[in-house]
């Protein structure tokens, strides 16, 4: 019997020695599956989810947009991934201003400054700090912008490939050159965040920049050039089915109308932007277009 326990010890030794032989030769031959690395579906699904967060922001569904943001927000902290916890808060506070909510935005954007500055991460850093700037220009309007340019200017030094802030900083910059009325500078800087969303087929946003080109044109008298811009934003919103983004293009176009003294056609504008605000129920807003034509 001590025989057979002996042998049965040596064979199950011998097993698992052959077992660890053939993890060595499966290791070994190239053709053999490797681990990966690191796991990000989880971290895939966040990131589909915020880009489905701001899309529907770019559009004007806030409540949407926030709605959506409550999942994206739970899978950001599955990941514990400082860069998606701060760019769930960026988002959140992008939309809770863009309903008005001022200073839970603030609320929120400073928090992601907080948690940003403990990453010691310099480039969420400098994306933070450039959603603040963008927020105290819009509140404060012309006496903030010189300062706004200034803070920009030297975060954006700091981003070296996320193009796409890298627009939204050559946006506020635009913006703040508009504020102090340098319509050329203004112009070149959203051309510059134009090109490239252009590059980055990031249509919703490319729209926006014709439009506030449009709005820059007209407020310098260049009203014949507002409709050209107007006319490449249609173009833009028309390829994503942007439904707000159309409305918001025809209004403009009814108030550069109205300034050329072509009534007609910018009665024409404004009923075709309340009838595309009323196709989303935006009822408030078309009532404020429909004012603008009596006026």
């Amino acid at each position: 019997m001590d025989q057979d326990k002996k042998i049965t010890r040596i064979t199950q030794a011998s097993n698992r020695l052959i077992g660890l032989l053939a993890l060595f030769l499966l290791a070994a031959c190239s053709s053999a599956p490797k681990r990966p690395a690191e796991v990000r579906s989880i971290r895939n699904m966040a990131e589909t989810q915020l880009e489905m967060v701001n899309r529907e922001a770019d559009r004007g569904n806030y409540e949407e947009a926030l709605r959506l943001l409550g999942e994206a927000r739970r899978l950001a902290l599955q990941t514990d991934n400082p860069s998606l916890l701060i760019r769930t808060e960026l988002a959140q506070g992008n939309v809770f201003f863009s309903l008005g909510r001022h200073e839970e935005a603030a609320e929120v954007w400073n928090s992601a400054l907080s948690e940003a500055e403990q990453t010691g991460e310099k480039e969420l850093v400098a994306i933070t700090r450039i959603y603040m700037a963008r927020r105290r220009l819009l509140l404060e309007g012309a006496p903030a912008a010189a300062a706004v340019k200034t803070a920009v200017t030297g975060e954006m030094a700091v981003l070296k490939s996320d193009q796409l802030n890298r627009a939204l900083g050559w946006t506020i910059m635009g913006l703040a050159e508009k504020e102090l009325r340098r319509w050329t500078e203004a112009e070149q800087a959203l051309k510059q965040a134009l090109s490239i969303h252009e590059q980055g087929n990031y249509l919703e946003q490319a729209a926006y920049d014709w439009y506030l080109i449009a709005s820059i044109r007209s407020m310098a008298g260049h009203y014949d050039a507002a409709l050209e811009a107007l006319e490449q934003a249609r173009a833009f919103d028309r390829r994503v089915e942007n439904t707000h983004g159309l409305g918001m293009d025809w209004r403009a176009l009814g108030d550069v109308y109205k300034k050329m003294g072509r009534k007609a056609e910018g009665d024409a504008a404004y009923r075709r932007a309340a009838d595309i605000f009323r196709s989303i129920d935006l009822e408030k807003e078309a009532l404020e277009v429909e004012a603008r034509g009596r006026n």
